[in-house]
């Protein structure tokens, strides 16, 4: 099979599809590969690029087609096999090809919170740093979801010595938690009343709630933002998915990563682990591979 590996369009994704080694075991396997100068795609085709769509062509990489009708209809009229990263599920109903940039996303995400939490010439935050000091307030970070992003950023959060809440549906992984954790962090039953007190008590909300090929819930609402302290910080993951934030309206860029509404900082980069472009690219590499020596080798 002919394999390429396009040039990456999408501002400020400086992630690759594939590793060189990754390169040479698709051609050991048989198969041509050919590399753009620049490469490689990561993210879906942007409107720039549905001319390059034909019949029976395979494009394999993230979609989030739940909030992109016009790229859905353009794959459908082109009759493209779309396969998605995103949602290719193992009979255990885990995600594998998502897992390896839900864990960085969860990382980054607390990693940018530290960082917004601080008063520098580029935004005025609240001043404090995660863990505190001896004899000073902690930060309160508050996650909406126990899955792989919130578990990522729960335990960066907690190394951090930060004051952690959960929020979580499931009660098997809420039990799965508390097992983990114990007294250290907070676990909360997912539900209207819990998280608008959550969320008005935090310093940083993290949301990173996913129902897999669906868009995200509306699970803060503006009311809730509305009650936060000024200057603290809301980080949706859930971007990708068309937001579980009611006050994010639109997608931001590592470029211009920030918008402030009613007071809060408010983070929606779609493509977080792009800013972490070595790490991400290995760790995604590691995950698709096999499924792309076998999805080229059956076609």
């Amino acid at each position: 099979m002919k394999i390429g590996l396009p040039k990456e369009i999408k501002q400020n994704e400086n992630r690759v599809g594939i590793t060189p080694s990754g390169v040479v075991e698709l051609v050991r396997n048989g198969h041509e590969v050919l590399v753009e100068s620049g490469a490689g795609l990561v993210k879906e085709p942007l409107k720039s690029e549905y001319k390059y769509f034909y019949e029976n062509q395979i494009i394999f990489t993230y979609f989030h087609l739940a909030g992109l009708k016009d790229l859905t209809q353009e794959l459908v009229k082109n009759k493209v096999v779309a396969i998605a990263y995103e949602t290719v599920q193992t009979p255990d109903r885990a995600l594998p090809l998502l897992r390896p940039m839900s864990e960085v996303a969860g990382r980054m995400a607390v990693i940018t919170a530290s960082n917004l939490l601080l008063k520098n010439t580029t935004h005025d935050g609240l001043g404090i740093l995660p863990g505190g000091t001896p004899g000073t307030p902690k930060a309160n970070f508050t996650i909406i979801g126990g899955g792989v992003a919130g578990t990522a950023a729960l335990r960066l959060a907690t190394g951090m010595e930060a004051k952690v809440t959960v929020i979580e549906f499931n009660e098997n992984r809420i039990r799965q938690l508390h097992e983990i954790y114990g007294d250290k962090i907070s676990i909360l039953k997912s539900n209207h009343a819990n998280i608008a007190q959550a969320v008005k008590e935090s310093d940083v909300v993290i949301s990173t709630v996913l129902i897999p090929g669906k868009l995200a819930p509306k699970l803060v609402t503006e009311e809730m933002v509305k009650t936060m302290k000024p200057n603290s910080i809301i980080i949706d993951v859930a971007i990708d998915q068309g937001a579980s934030v009611e006050t994010i309206d639109h997608a931001t860029t590592h470029a211009e990563p920030t918008f402030i509404k009613h007071g809060v900082i408010h983070y929606s980069v779609p493509n977080i682990p792009g800013a972490a472009p070595r790490t991400s690219t290995i760790a995604l590499t590691n995950a698709t591979l096999s499924y792309a020596v076998e999805i080229a080798t059956k076609g």
